[in-house]
């Protein structure tokens, strides 16, 4: 049941940048929601937008209007504390990932959140609902192709951009580089398709950008089962690329680019093969391509309805939040130089 005397969820969006907008128009495609309010430090004085949303210039002057729901769409280093104002405030709040700087500032809203049961939390990993990893995550999960074995993804850009005000590359405020930013959609992803990593080796360094943040990543993970995932998250990677490569006992799956706002990860693709007796490998493939993202709006939609129906969160819970930030920390402690030059703790 929808906890308002309204018709539909009044929503506020902390944080109106590329990432805030966008959540602004697939939260007004919902019949259920209507965005009312929004904040951001570029509105100097209280206003209203040409669309009747009121704008104010921090999130406390947000949270003193009437609201049901707070999407958070803020810097990592102001993420947790925003997130934890909201649940404090009996609202339902949907967060961008990574939900903080560290795994303390995850922990510090995995104590909030038990507080408040019966609000909704969810984490913005977007990549969970594109159709191509939906469609492979059906066909693991169907056997049709046996157990996983391995999985082997590389995800790059060129650059660590720093944003307004260098947020992104300096520690302090983001907490790590493209491995927290970009590349902990790979890992949750791979945490989706093998499960929980009891054993980490890396490689990180900034080498290149000579930010405090690191510009790449090498990882090797090994799950209860032995199955090993191997993960380069990159920032020198001058054609932006998106590969996941899941090898499996009776065949093999390849995700193939990722459809985003810039366009510049190519086609989106889902490569199937099945094992033959072939001594030159599988002699014929399956490729579907996707020429739609909705992965931001399926999400959303979900999130919506989980409060609406008082159902559970699918996908992106604090569970999924906290043991995804986790891994990506484990990472960076893995390699003993970096961790105790960046004085990094689990």
């Amino acid at each position: 049941m929808i906890k308002t005397n309204n018709e539909y969820l009044r929503v506020g969006i902390a944080g109106y940048g590329i990432v805030g907008k966008r959540r602004h128009s697939l939260i007004d495609m919902h019949p259920k929601l209507r965005t009312v309010a929004v904040c951001d430090q570029k509105f100097t004085r209280l206003g209203v937008l040409p669309n009747g949303v009121r704008h104010f210039s921090n999130y406390l002057q947000l949270l003193d209007e009437p609201l049901d729901v707070l999407f958070v769409c803020l810097p990592n280093y102001l993420a947790p504390d925003v997130t934890i104002a909201g649940l404090e405030r009996g609202l339902h709040v949907f967060c961008e990932k990574p939900p903080g700087r560290n795994v303390s500032d995850i922990e510090r809203v995995v104590e909030s959140k038990k507080k408040y049961p019966d609000l909704f939390l969810k984490y913005g990993f977007n990549h969970r609902y594109h159709d191509s990893v939906r469609e492979a995550m059906k066909l693991v999960k169907s056997g049709e192709l046996g157990e996983v074995i391995n999985l082997r993804g590389i995800y790059g850009k060129s650059k660590v951009v720093p944003f307004e005000g260098n947020w992104r590359s300096e520690r302090m405020y983001a907490g790590g580089g493209i491995l927290l930013d970009q590349g902990i959609h790979m890992v949750d992803l791979m945490r989706l398709f093998s499960g929980e990593f009891v054993e980490v080796k890396s490689f990180i360094s900034n080498c290149f950008w000579k930010h405090d943040v690191e510009d790449n990543a090498y990882a090797l993970m090994r799950d209860d089962k032995n199955r090993i995932a191997i993960l380069h998250s990159s920032a020198t990677q001058w054609q932006h690329r998106f590969s996941l490569d899941i090898a499996l006992t009776e065949g093999y799956i390849e995700l193939q680019g990722i459809l985003s706002g810039t366009k510049s990860y190519g086609e989106e693709k889902l490569v199937i093969g099945r094992r033959n007796n072939s001594n030159t490998g599988t002699e014929r493939e399956e490729t579907v391509t996707y020429l739609e993202d909705n992965s931001w709006r399926d999400e959303v939609n979900e999130f919506a309805d989980a409060i609406v129906n008082n159902s559970p969160i699918l996908s992106g819970t604090v569970e999924d939040a906290y043991a995804t930030m986790e891994l990506v920390y484990r990472i960076y402690s893995a390699d003993s130089e970096w961790s105790k030059s960046y004085n990094i703790k689990i």
